[in-house]
């Protein structure tokens, strides 16, 4: 389906969609905006919401303490030890782990 319509640039660089448009591709609130050989091209984007993510987190069985405990490992340099245990069981037990990035130089090095 090709519609080509006219839309005109407010003197505050807004445009409005005229309803066939957005009726044809489905009302969003985000665009992702593209210039391809001199034209606009706008691309909908789906935001997912908090319910959307907390969804996922529940359903993969994941707790507050398991993303407190992956956030400060990811935070941690390479070489620096982190907080260990299982991840539904907060653990004050050091182990010295690597982040998968510095494991892979280690391996092209050895």
């Amino acid at each position: 389906m090709v519609v080509i319509m006219l839309a005109k640039m407010t003197s505050k660089n807004q445009l409005t969609l005229p309803k066939i448009v957005v009726q044809a591709v489905g009302a969003s609130e985000y665009f992702d905006v593209e210039v391809r050989e001199g034209q606009i091209v706008l691309t909908p984007v789906r935001i997912q919401r908090g319910d959307a993510v907390r969804g996922k987190l529940a359903a993969l069985s994941l707790n507050q303490a398991d993303i407190a405990n992956a956030i400060r490992w990811a935070r941690l340099p390479s070489s620096t030890s982190v907080l260990s245990g299982s991840p539904a069981n907060d653990s004050t037990e050091r182990h010295a782990v690597r982040k998968p990035a510095a494991r892979k130089k280690a391996a092209r090095r050895g």
